[in-house]
């Protein structure tokens, strides 16, 4: 199999006609006022040098040395501040999963047989809910990882969590202990979704080695995460660079914004000199996104990572 570079949704017969996220294509300018949004947008010469613009003034004004520590000492505790704030209101229906992702369901269809499915910065559950909701498979089960305690009482306290089918724990990714409740080389999908770029660069190695041991041969990381030069990061002011595009958001967590490279040397590299790769690279993609302000006559731009890294 060919490595993908694109997202699923260029792949939905009659796009013109379809209302699936991700499937709505700009191909008159013109017309570019007409929608809120659109799919796969390439940039213009003037938004590559706006976003390069914004960049030099974050490198120019970084977090000031004295206040970084805080910001890597006890990254949870500001996620936990956030989950006590924001409770199960953080929840999103991820609509586009079938679409971008449809390995997931797949797993969930009634003759699947046993399978094992690990979200990983669970957060409120926003993928293993919907999941399970639409699961005719007996034999699957879900594993649930947040990093914030807070973040996995929420779902523990969710009506719908089922201990026969489902069990959520705290667990932090780049940790060097596997969680106790999931034997290594078990799993079939690890999803990580905005979580990859809340660890600092640092812990990125420790991350993939737990995926890699986690998983079992032919297993599957389904990957989506911020893009370099998204709108989050070019809306970012001062003082909020930790180190080159890794920021501090206005509640203290983290998030760092990947390019297609990166992803290809993080996952596609030898885990230990002279060893081979341990992930194929299935999908590598970038997914740009133009939101329109209609009334005002703006043009704001959205940049993600898509992935799926395979285990061989």
């Amino acid at each position: 199999m060919d490595k993908k570079t694109t997202s699923s949704a260029i792949d939905v017969n009659a796009v013109e006609d379809s209302t699936a996220f991700g499937s709505r294509l700009l191909k008159d300018q013109d017309t570019v006022f007409n929608h809120n949004a659109w799919d796969h947008v390439e940039w213009d010469q003037e938004q590559e040098q706006y976003a390069q613009s914004q960049i030099e003034k974050h490198l120019n004004s970084p977090v000031p040395a004295e206040e970084q520590d805080q910001y890597y000492d006890k990254p949870a505790d500001y996620w936990n501040t956030f989950y006590t704030k924001n409770e199960n209101r953080f929840f999103k229906d991820r609509h586009w999963l079938k679409l971008e992702f449809p390995e997931l369901f797949e797993a969930a269809a009634a003759d699947a047989g046993q399978k094992r499915v690990f979200e990983v910065g669970c957060g409120a559950g926003n993928t293993m809910f919907p999941l399970l909701e639409q699961s005719q498979n007996p034999d699957l089960f879900v594993y649930a990882a947040d990093f914030s305690s807070t973040a996995v009482q929420v779902v523990q306290n969710n009506p719908d969590y089922d201990t026969t089918r489902s069990q959520a724990f705290v667990w932090d990714l780049a940790s060097p202990d596997l969680p106790e409740a999931i034997a290594p080389g078990s799993l079939d999908i690890i999803v990580m979704i905005f979580v990859f770029s809340a660890l600092a660069p640092e812990q990125w190695a420790q991350a993939i080695k737990n995926l890699d041991r986690l998983l079992k041969p032919g297993g599957l990381v389904l990957f989506r995460d911020y893009g370099r030069h998204d709108l989050a990061q070019l809306r970012f002011k001062e003082k909020r660079l930790l180190k080159e595009n890794f920021y501090i958001r206005g509640d203290g967590t983290r998030v760092y914004f990947f390019t297609t490279q990166e992803l290809e040397i993080l996952f596609g590299q030898a885990t230990e000199q002279g060893s081979s790769a341990v992930f194929k690279i299935e999908q590598n993609a970038v997914d740009r996104r133009l939101l329109v302000n209609r009334s005002r006559k703006l043009k704001m731009y959205r940049v993600w990572l898509q992935g799926k890294f395979r285990k061989l």
